[in-house]
């Protein structure tokens, strides 16, 4: 790990729907965060997706997984499973999660369900969670230039059709990312 540089696992809230996925993955790509999940994270998100969209291919959902991988090199932990019986979450499915956050040395987990992860007993693990929004402007805030450059490489790749800065902003705000969006405005002309 980085000095500096902040360790995050995502959840699979965070990694589907696909523009707050990509996001994250060009802020992990940046070089300001350094990201992390697993495949029992990646098989999470693939079954909300085939889930709330049935005509979403399986097949396609894990071509993307295995890209994210390849896309960021080190992010994937493994060999977590064995902390998962001693954890006590509100929802013991939820273990894997704090377990892969461990073992991967994250301080924090971006998370929608930040209730469903306790402050205190996370805090025994030198681990928080953030929500996607809190935890972009704060790094917004940090490393300004790293976050610009990735919210702005996501929006030049999106080329069929291409997506103005205004309608790219508005997309991630509907993402959960409104105070970020709105710090990014000021920036609009370098988007």
């Amino acid at each position: 790990m980085n000095s500096g540089v902040l360790t995050a696992l995502f959840d699979a809230c965070v990694l589907y729907p696909a523009p707050l996925r990509d996001f994250l993955m060009w802020l992990g790509k940046s070089g300001c965060i350094r990201a992390r999940w697993t495949r029992r994270i990646n098989e999470e998100w693939i079954q909300s997706a085939v889930r709330k969209r049935p005509e979403l291919e399986r097949a396609r959902l894990l071509r993307t997984a295995e890209f994210m991988e390849r896309a960021i090199m080190d992010a994937l932990v493994e060999d977590y499973e064995d902390l998962i019986p001693g954890l006590h979450l509100p929802d013991v499915d939820d273990r894997h999660v704090l377990a892969a956050a461990i073992r991967g040395g994250a301080e924090v987990i971006v998370t929608f369900n930040e209730q469903d992860f306790p402050a205190e007993y996370l805090a025994k693990f030198g681990v928080k969670t953030q929500h996607p929004d809190d935890f972009a402007l704060c790094l917004f805030k940090r490393h300004p230039v790293s976050v610009l450059d990735a919210a702005g490489r996501q929006r030049r790749q999106l080329k069929n059709p291409p997506i103005e800065v205004d309608r790219y902003l508005e997309i991630m705000s509907r993402q959960g990312l409104t105070q970020t969006s709105k710090a990014l405005m000021e920036y609009r002309a370098i988007l």
